[in-house]
């Protein structure tokens, strides 16, 4: 059996016995063909299917890479390859499945949007703190970039979460470990000043235990914080993202560049391992060979 013979049996083995929606087949179809591309490149195109190899096959990422592919493309594409060798396997047309050891390419970490230190001393003096909620979105801006806080933690808060006297906050994150945190003297300055005032923000006759809260009296929903920092950060920064987990890759690359250590940064982040603390460490390296490119002589 031929390849095309294959590619002809496995999409109509997906359409028939597996009922794949349309653009699933299509989408193996065009995958596969762009396969079919490769083999012919290399005169493999008429090579009996049984007779290819790992090795004829393990190339086709470099074609692939060649192209300029992304490496979410050459993953979906690699599958498409595997999926039509166990099909064939399956149906015993192979002995052997020659894609069982090829690795797939390992998905692109992207480096976590931040913005630089000038542009959070602007955005921090860009609220009008003279009004109860101007002061109340600063406290918020505040407290995320000084701590590294996740929205969801911060807007979790109560009135009594955050420790003046040790100059901390205890925090809830993911899988409901808890952890404390420090909070910087700036913030915790703006957040004292937040609370004093907090009550005029709240309708007569009502209580709420939360310490960001909205006009209602209320407790500070997420797609209001978002928009309320988005805001902030459009008239401050060109950063392509901006919201408030912004401000915490924020606070993790800004302790990182300045000496910082990442297993407390880790620590302070909530994350379960170091590894996801890792790529605060290449946005660093990254400005670090940024600067010996634009200074060294012989860079």
């Amino acid at each position: 059996m031929k390849f095309y013979q294959a590619l002809s049996a496995f999409l109509e083995y997906c359409e028939i016995e597996k009922n794949f929606s349309q653009n699933t087949v299509n989408t193996y179809r065009i995958a596969l063909e762009q396969f079919y591309d490769f083999l012919k490149t290399n005169d493999l195109q008429n090579c009996e299917i049984e007779k290819l190899t790992t090795n004829d096959i393990r190339p086709f990422l470099g074609w692939l890479d060649d192209k300029n592919d992304a490496k979410s493309t050459l993953k979906l594409k690699l599958s498409a390859v595997k999926s039509i060798f166990r099909f064939l396997k399956k149906k015993q047309f192979i002995a052997i499945n020659p894609t069982a050891n090829i690795l797939s390419p390992k998905k692109e970490k992207l480096l976590p949007n931040y913005l630089n230190e000038q542009e959070i001393s602007a955005l921090m003096d860009s609220f009008d703190i003279s009004s109860p909620t101007g002061l109340r979105d600063k406290a918020l801006a505040e407290l995320l970039y000084s701590s590294g806080l996740r929205i969801s933690e911060a807007l979790q808060l109560g009135l009594h979460s955050i420790d003046f006297a040790s100059q901390s906050v205890k925090v809830l994150g993911k899988g409901n470990k808890e952890r404390t945190v420090p909070i910087g003297r700036s913030a915790l300055d703006t957040i004292q000043k937040y609370v004093d005032i907090r009550k005029e923000l709240l309708p007569e006759g009502t209580r709420c235990n939360s310490l960001f809260i909205n006009g209602r009296g209320t407790p500070l929903a997420a797609n209001q914080a978002y928009r309320i920092i988005n805001s902030a950060m459009t008239r401050v920064a060109e950063s392509k993202h901006k919201g408030p987990h912004t401000l915490r890759h924020s606070f993790a690359t800004h302790i990182l560049d300045n000496g910082g250590d990442i297993r407390s940064v880790s620590t302070m982040l909530g994350h379960a391992s170091l590894s996801s603390t890792q790529v605060y460490t290449h946005v660093s390296v990254k400005r670090l060979k940024d600067a010996y490119k634009l200074a060294h002589p012989k860079a």
